[in-house]
């Protein structure tokens, strides 16, 4: 076995968006103290590590993605004795926290850029990065992820700042070795306070083109954004003094997000030598790569294609291998549900898919990763107005292509936010069936999803045929089993247009996987000349030489008692 064994790659992690998950307090808005009351749900659920999204002092620009001061905790979510009670209650449960890291921009509410912003001649005006114009037109055409400039005219100095994503997210400025150092005392102030680590949040984004160059224009208003503030010329020296005055302090998890990155720089990120990161989240079996025709823009909403999904999630499998370790997800606080998206939210076959997805991906080599409300089978949410939306990427995209614009209707756009929002992954969790799915006593500051009277917590916790005790079996399988943590991951029926197979080969055991993508039964033979056990599948009985609807099946074997692996299909 090549990989060095860590706790991290043996845990699961699930995601917490504290706003969105349990209301203490009734005012609307998930809490701290939320959290911390439902613990032991989590505990009971067998997860290892929460990773929390920003709770950091903000104005909510971006919901938390704006910290204006990284060492106090927003009054909507508590207070840092309410954080210290959440941390003390986790560790007690064996829960270990992670925190979200937002570095490679602030809030323009920071007192870090409210300096920068007020003379060319403060000592903190080089913690941001301040241009002058071209004439009457900004340093650059970029657009910013959120749409419109990535540039905003500051009349106080008669500048611009860059901000990749809202105007009140201005990019720090990573070249000035000062602002990397308040970084590091920020970040180790966090470890001394015993968190378990860190997700670095646009963490690719942190170094630029010097050049900055103009971007091509791609849909008639802007120019391209990311070529110019990804993977930047000093990103990995950054990291690496990141590790060497931080991260190797402590035995602690890290993860990086980074959108556009490849396998060869995913392992310069997360490398075996332990020099940067311990992990990193790519998108690509996310983005428009797994799909069949791009609709407009980011907000495709054609179902994947297994093909494609398949051949990318099967090349980071083994262009990682014995390089870097890998981390496994479907869905996050910025995708859409998992079930809705990747497998079949029906009446008729959301259990079914939902099973089937959640096996396909822990199975998987890497550490797996869950989304609140995943582990319920929730689904995504239908937008039939912008008011209804709470997001900054729906609305300002809203503004720009249907109101200013009109490059696309209203209908067609808000059929795009119902596929692919991120306002789909915000929606309340969905705790029992009483008003507001439990979330909350008072209206939440999101709409709840209706369908929460069939699909909670509460109607699925002593349920054994339910998604949560499939997730529930699933993370029990992967702390009992070292092949599904580190076995080497070997693909199986590549050619088949309906079935997802794999094996995982440690020593002289074999774990076979195999998933029917579709709701049609297909033929498959895997299973049918194996001497093994099954350890989990989403059916009680099954149909010799058939995988049934959204049917999953895992088998372990010894090596010496499996057959010839090229089992026929179709």
């Amino acid at each position: 076995m090549n990989d060095k064994k860590a706790w991290w790659k043996e845990a699961v992690v699930y995601q917490i968006y504290p706003r969105s998950f349990a209301d203490s307090n009734g005012d609307g808005i998930g809490d701290l103290n939320g959290i911390t009351q439902h613990l032991p749900y989590l505990a009971d659920l067998g997860i290892d590590v929460i990773w929390l999204s920003p709770v950091y002092m903000s104005p909510n620009d971006d919901n938390g993605y704006d910290v204006s001061d990284y060492r106090d905790i927003m009054p909507e979510f508590g207070t840092m004795k309410d954080f210290d009670n959440m941390l003390a209650t986790a560790h007690e449960l064996g829960i270990k926290i992670v925190m979200d890291l937002v570095v490679n921009h602030t809030s323009d509410e920071h007192e870090w850029f409210l300096r920068s912003r007020s003379s060319k001649d403060d000592p903190y005006r080089d913690y941001y990065i301040w241009k002058d114009g071209k004439g009457s037109y900004p340093p650059t055409n970029w657009q910013s992820v959120f749409s419109g400039s990535a540039w905003e005219y500051d009349d106080l100095t008669g500048q611009y700042y860059l901000h990749c994503f809202t105007k009140k997210q201005p990019d720090l400025n990573w070249a000035n070795k000062k602002v990397r150092e308040s970084v590091y005392e920020m970040m180790t102030w966090w470890c001394e306070k015993g968190i378990d680590g860190f997700r670095l949040d646009a963490i690719n984004m942190i170094s630029k083109d010097p050049s900055f160059p103009e971007g091509p224009v791609t849909d008639g208003l802007y120019g391209e954004l990311m070529p110019y503030v990804a993977q930047g010329p000093h990103v990995h020296e950054y990291l690496r003094e990141m590790n060497r005055k931080v991260l190797s302090k402590y035995d602690i998890m890290t993860v990086g997000e980074a959108d556009g990155l490849s396998i060869e720089e995913a392992v310069k990120y997360a490398g075996n030598d332990g020099s940067e990161l311990g992990m990193m989240f790519h998108f690509e079996h996310v983005s428009k790569g797994a799909t069949t025709t791009p609709v407009f823009g980011k907000w495709d909403h054609d179902h994947p294609d297994l093909t494609k999904l398949r051949n990318i999630l099967n090349k980071w499998q083994t262009g990682l291998e014995g390089r870097a370790w890998g981390s496994l997800y479907w869905d996050n606080h910025d995708q859409p549900r998992a079930v809705s998206r990747f497998g079949n939210d029906s009446r008729q076959y959301r259990v079914l898919s939902a099973k089937m997805l959640a096996t396909l991906l822990h199975m998987m080599k890497g550490t797996p990763y869950i989304y609140q409300g995943e582990e319920l089978g929730m689904t995504n949410m239908t937008f039939s107005s912008i008011s209804d939306c709470r997001d900054v990427e729906q609305i300002n995209a809203y503004r720009q292509y249907v109101t200013k614009h009109g490059m696309i209707s209203s209908e067609e756009l808000l059929k795009c936010f119902s596929a692919m929002g991120r306002d789909n992954a915000r929606t309340p969790m969905q705790w029992d069936n009483s008003m507001n799915g439990g979330f909350s006593t008072a209206a939440p500051w999101i709409g709840v999803n209706p369908n929460y009277t069939e699909i909670n917590a509460a109607s699925q916790i002593n349920d054994p045929d339910s998604v949560y005790s499939y997730y529930k079996k699933l993370i029990r399988l992967r702390h009992e089993n070292e092949i599904i943590v580190y076995g080497k991951f070997r693909p199986l029926l590549e050619d088949s247009d309906c079935i997802y197979a794999y094996e995982r080969i440690l020593d002289d055991d074999v774990l076979t996987v195999a998933c029917n993508w579709t709701e049609n039964n297909v033929k498959c033979s895997l299973f049918d000349c194996t001497s093994g056990r099954e350890l989990i599948s989403n059916y009680d009985d099954h149909t010799p030489g058939i995988l049934k609807p959204y049917e999953a099946r895992v088998y372990l074997t010894r090596l010496a008692t499996t057959t010839n692996r090229s089992a026929s299909f179709s």
